[in-house]
């Protein structure tokens, strides 16, 4: 892994609200020193800024933007919509429907403008980090072995868990 400081993957969310559930998404980078930017970047009431950080995405440097929404969860789709850059969708739990309603909106895309939608949450926003350092590890042997690693790391918790 031969990265800058210059980030790689975006962390967005709709709200600082959403940031219990989206950090768990940037402790995974962290701990693979993956360089990322954290920002929020409200589809509805930061329409303009959500336009340029689509459009500048690529240009940035970055490989992949893993978005956060609760609710209406517009912003992982307008992303999508607006990026040549791969979209990794955080359904956030909301007040009234614990999260059905951004699950249903993330994942509900038209054809052509995909998504990669992840669980509800917390594990969610951990497994699309995860997702996208297995995407990156592709090109990236020391990356793969870190992420070996961790999932080696993981069998051996569960081995020895004792009831």
């Amino acid at each position: 892994m031969n990265y800058s400081s210059q980030p790689v993957v975006g962390v967005i969310m709709g709200s600082s609200s959403d940031w219990s559930v989206m950090s768990h998404a940037a402790s995974i980078l962290e701990s693979f020193e993956v360089p990322f930017e954290s920002k929020v970047i409200s589809a509805h009431r930061m329409p303009e800024e959500m336009f340029n950080y689509a459009k500048e995405a690529h240009k940035k440097g970055l490989k992949a933007i893993i978005a956060g929404a609760g609710g209406a969860a517009h912003l992982p789709g307008m992303i999508a919509a607006l990026t040549e850059i791969p979209v990794f969708g955080v359904p956030v739990p909301s007040k009234y429907l614990s999260g059905e309603d951004s699950l249903l909106s993330i994942v509900q895309m038209p054809k052509g403008v995909p998504v990669a939608t992840f669980a509800i949450g917390e594990a969610g926003a951990a497994n699309a980090a995860l997702h996208v350092l297995a995407n990156m590890a592709l090109f990236d042997n020391e990356l793969r072995n870190k992420l070996l690693s961790f999932r080696e790391s993981q069998s051996d918790k569960a081995r020895n868990m004792k009831l």
